[in-house]
């Protein structure tokens, strides 16, 4: 009797595992489909706009009307004051994102990058995903805690898509939102959901990100302080932008109580700025920038403190992006120009730099691991572990969504359950 009350179990175990694996199975591929077809829309769409603009320079003038455009974009779609935060509430509660979120950031962060705005993709990436999953979760009609896995599977769907880095983005996903308190039964649809979209990606021609680091150096006592140098020192810079990021969005919102004049008003700020430092470098995400360091070496040590300054004003004003592409160039400029300060080639100090920047403003260690491994290969992987790990450290409980939750502290094991600030 007890063997047959033991096989019964067993049969059920198994079929609960096979019933999960074909539901979430077709749960992710079909928010990783729809999320792929959506993301390498946009993807396309954010280079096109950064080629127009690259063929036409004038259209950095028109900048305080696009403002004004996103502005009404998201009033008319009723989504003024939505962005990644409501995201991350929507994993951690009942609340969902509307699916009118996707078209407003889709267009809002293609103006902001044509009309040279600086501004990245993954805050577009992360909630266009979360409307997505949105959708899919009352179509379905599923259960809260379901409808906070879909929510993981949507953001690391497009994030996939847009970045080309299917196995950082199943994992950010999932750690982004509550550091400290892991999601397991999300990492098996969130990797469906990010391959899917990454497969339907490359399809739809869009190249994933890569960068050649090129002679890594040999791992001994001689490197090592050199990388612990470049990732402390990323530590702080994260902290600092982190701070511009948070600070320039409430200084604009107590100088212009009005949306539309904020967004003008940050529109003609960026475009004198741009005109004084005589560049147009720090317009758009700013990804030949850091192509440049890997293929030529080539770095300004002024660059990141200058990127820091236009990002803040151009999201701290109502434009639409992210910040992760500015984060990248951040720690490339940064990290670039710190090696060369301390005898390293400036390719593999810009990708120990992103590695702690990225660390350090997302508080992600594990995908930060992932993505460096996804972006510059694995030789330069160990290196990039232990500077993402040191600049998690140092950073503190800084981030630059106000919205994450830490839950433990960085320096034990006590629960301390705070936001990022």
């Amino acid at each position: 009797m007890e063997n047959k009350e033991k096989i019964r179990s067993l049969a059920e175990n198994v079929w609960a595992y096979i019933a999960a694996f074909l539901r979430w199975g077709v749960l992710g591929l079909l928010v990783g489909g729809l999320g792929g077809f959506v993301g390498a829309l946009f993807a396309k769409s954010v280079a096109w706009a950064t080629a127009m603009r690259g063929a036409n320079p004038w259209l950095l003038y028109l900048l305080p009307v696009g403002g004004l455009a996103i502005v009404g974009v998201y009033k008319l779609c009723r989504v003024s004051g939505v962005g990644t935060n409501e995201v991350f509430e929507g994993v951690r509660s009942n609340k969902g994102v509307s699916i009118l979120l996707a078209p407003a950031i889709f267009l809002g962060t293609t103006i902001t990058h044509l009309l040279g705005g600086s501004a990245g993709r993954e805050g577009a990436a992360l909630q266009i995903g979360g409307s997505v999953a949105t959708f899919f979760g009352k179509l379905f009609r599923l259960n809260e805690e379901d409808r906070h896995i879909l929510t993981m599977c949507g953001m690391s769907g497009v994030f996939a898509a847009v970045f080309g880095t299917p196995m950082a983005a199943c994992v950010f996903a999932i750690e982004v939102v509550s550091v400290g308190r892991f999601c397991t039964s999300a990492l098996f649809p969130c990797i469906v959901s990010s391959a899917s979209a990454y497969a339907l990606a490359l399809v739809m021609g869009v190249a994933p990100e890569h960068f050649l680091v090129e002679n890594v150096p040999a791992f001994d006592i001689s490197t090592m302080w050199r990388v612990l140098v470049i990732a402390i020192l990323c530590a702080i810079a994260s902290m600092l932008f982190c701070w511009a990021m948070h600070s320039g969005a409430k200084l604009f919102k107590k100088l212009f109580k009005n949306e539309f004049l904020r967004a003008a008003v940050g529109g003609i700020v960026v475009i004198l700025l741009t005109l004084l430092v005589g560049t147009r470098a720090y317009n758009g995400g700013g990804m030949d920038v850091i192509e440049r360091i890997f293929e030529e070496g080539v770095v300004r040590p002024e660059a990141f403190l200058l990127k820091m300054i236009f990002t803040s004003i151009t999201i701290g004003a109502g434009f639409k992006g992210g910040e992760i592409v500015p984060t990248l160039f951040i720690g490339a400029t940064l990290g670039g120009t710190l090696a060369l300060l301390v005898g390293l080639s400036p390719a593999f100090g810009a990708a120990i730099g992103i590695a702690a920047l990225f660390c350090g403003v997302t508080n992600c260690p594990i995908a930060t691991i992932l993505l460096s491994v996804e972006l510059f290969g694995g030789e330069s992987a160990l290196f990039c572990m232990i500077a993402a790990l040191v600049s998690f450290l140092f950073s503190g409980y800084f981030s630059l969504y106000s919205g994450q939750q830490l839950i433990y502290s960085k320096l034990s094991e006590k629960e301390i359950n705070v936001h990022g600030h």
